[in-house]
């Protein structure tokens, strides 16, 4: 598969962060930030059906050095495992590859680093897993949406949680998600689902886990509020922590109480519970 290399200057590191979480609306499948330069990476052939847009979020916030590059083919699994490093959420978790040694922490998830979300380096992976662990999920049934590795939803399994749906729409994801359920030995308890929101019309979860963006979020509320039973509780994230009141107010809306917030390097969790 070819790729397209967009590389960026913000103004600053806070907009790098700002408009990668505006390009993730887009099919952009991984990025690269070192201060105000941002390196955003997507299939050559899905550029064509959003680059009008894609330049327009960049003319809205000033930029005005952008180039794209078409990357040529090479090994991109090589590429990943060579920048892939362990990473620790809180002592209470390592999430490292099948070539590092194992971790002394209490609990760990092996996850192979290919072209999917949720190796645990972004802050929203971090922040997604550390609510998790905050809650006691034995014997729950549980929703990952938006899946990507499937990180969550195998962290949860192995808290003891009865079922987790691991859902996204990426087949690449989806592959790498099956990959790492075996690696985990959470066979039968993880499902990996290749589609969208509509698969879960008709299930019901006790907690759902969405690592997503702010605006999918706020359009899957009503869906996710079907699907919770009363009680259950809602993390999300993806969001940047000016996107906390605007996210706050459209679960509230869908009948959702928050419970709580978390921050980490700007990225922000917001928790809620179905009334």
């Amino acid at each position: 598969m070819n790729y397209i290399e967009l590389t960026l200057d913000a103004q600053d590191a806070e907009q790098a962060e700002i408009l990668m979480a505006e390009l993730a609306d887009y099919p952009f499948e991984s990025f690269e930030q070192e201060g105000a330069r941002l390196k955003a990476y997507i299939p050559a052939e899905r550029l064509a059906g959003c680059k009008g847009k894609v330049d327009t979020v960049l003319e809205r916030y000033g930029i005005t050095r952008a180039a794209y590059l078409s990357i040529e083919p090479q090994n991109w699994n090589a590429v990943w495992e060579k920048n892939f490093t362990p990473v620790e959420v809180d002592g209470r978790l390592t999430i490292r590859a099948p070539f590092h040694a194992p971790a002394a922490a209490p609990l760990e998830v092996v996850i192979m680093p290919k072209m999917s979300f949720g190796t645990g380096h972004h802050a929203t992976t971090c922040l997604m897993a550390a609510g998790i662990l905050d809650h006691d999920v034995r014997g729950l049934h549980g929703l990952d949406m938006g899946s990507g590795t499937g990180v969550l939803a195998i962290i949860a399994a192995l808290r003891g949680a009865a079922s987790v749906d691991a859902i996204d729409i990426d087949e690449w994801a989806y592959g790498n998600c099956i990959e790492n359920i075996r690696a985990n030995g959470v066979e039968g308890k993880v499902l990996p689902v290749l589609g969208g929101i509509e698969t879960i019309a008709g299930r019901h979860y006790d907690f759902i886990a969405a690592n997503i963006n702010r605006n999918i979020l706020i359009s899957h509320l009503p869906a996710y509020g079907a699907a919770l039973c009363t009680g259950g509780w809602l993390s999300m994230s993806g969001i940047l922590e000016c996107d906390l009141e605007m996210l706050g107010e459209a679960a509230r809306a869908n009948g959702f109480s928050v419970t709580g917030t978390a921050v980490r390097e700007g990225w922000a969790r917001l928790d809620a519970v179905k009334m």
